[in-house]
């Protein structure tokens, strides 16, 4: 199985340290960094997760860096402080758009045939919803996960998945559409929802939800290409995204905890 994904991407940098004291100068902590600890995020996130998961992957995305440092207290275990430099990317070129389509990414001269593609849009700058919609109309199995307002791509995208928020605002104009069957509508704790059925979570002790909803679309995209059920993929996703909760960190999944997981 092959899968490219799309979007913009991020260094993620966690900065681990003590707070023992409140500042004299105003009533704020004092942190001291311990050690640091530094990974993919964002887009590129989501394609250490495919690739984790046994899928050979393509990324298309950003090349200068957008850097989210995360201020993480060691006791806690809790974030205290986030620091976003660099939050806008330049755009995917014409050329590559064009390069994405019938299932296949043209690389440097060579073609890449793909039986799937993630769209993971942050709205940094990289995708415009013009590019969206050609990615959409113009191949299959398109999963799309944005932080953009719906918008006419959504008749041509495969799967999307949102927010709950986002949902409830468009509700009626999705379900007079007949949309329900694309939406995948995440709900935090309480699992997610899809074509009027629910999908509870299992409670688990929470350490990080940073990149818990890249761990969650490639999840779904795996299962999705691996059983060829919506259902079934949905389920297999809430189980990634419940066993990289569990860790430190913007972390992974592999197949080998997925067949241990209970």
């Amino acid at each position: 199985m092959r899968v490219l994904v799309v979007g913009d991407s991020c260094k993620d940098v966690f900065i681990y340290g003590d707070i023992e004291r409140i500042s004299p100068e105003a009533p704020v902590p004092v942190f001291t960094p311990t050690h640091e600890e530094s990974n993919d995020g964002m887009a590129r996130n989501v394609s250490n997760n495919v690739e984790a998961l046994g899928i050979t992957i393509h990324t298309v995305t950003n090349k200068n860096s957008i850097v989210k440092k995360r201020y993480v207290e060691n006791r806690s275990s809790q974030m205290v402080l986030r620091v976003d430099e660099h939050d806008y990317c330049s755009r995917l070129s014409e050329k590559e758009k064009n390069n994405i389509t019938n299932n296949a990414y043209n690389s440097m001269g060579q073609t890449v045939e793909v039986d799937a593609i993630i769209i993971s849009d942050y709205c940094k700058g990289f995708l415009e919803e013009d590019d969206i919609q050609y990615i959409c109309e113009n191949n299959t199995n398109v999963f799309v996960d944005t932080k953009k307002k719906l918008g006419k791509w959504i008749e041509n995208a495969d799967f999307i998945k949102i927010n709950e928020l986002e949902y409830n605002k468009n509700h009626e104009l999705l379900s007079d559409k007949g949309f329900e069957e694309k939406l995948i509508v995440t709900l935090g704790n309480k699992g997610c929802k899809y074509n009027k059925k629910s999908f509870p979570v299992k409670e688990v002790p929470v350490k990080d939800v940073s990149g818990a909803g890249d761990t969650f679309i490639a999840g779904l995209v795996y299962g999705y290409l691996d059983t060829g059920n919506i259902e079934n993929a949905i389920e297999l996703a809430q189980k990634c995204t419940t066993l990289v909760v569990q860790k430190h960190g913007v972390s992974t999944v592999t197949p080998e905890e997925l067949n241990s997981y209970e």
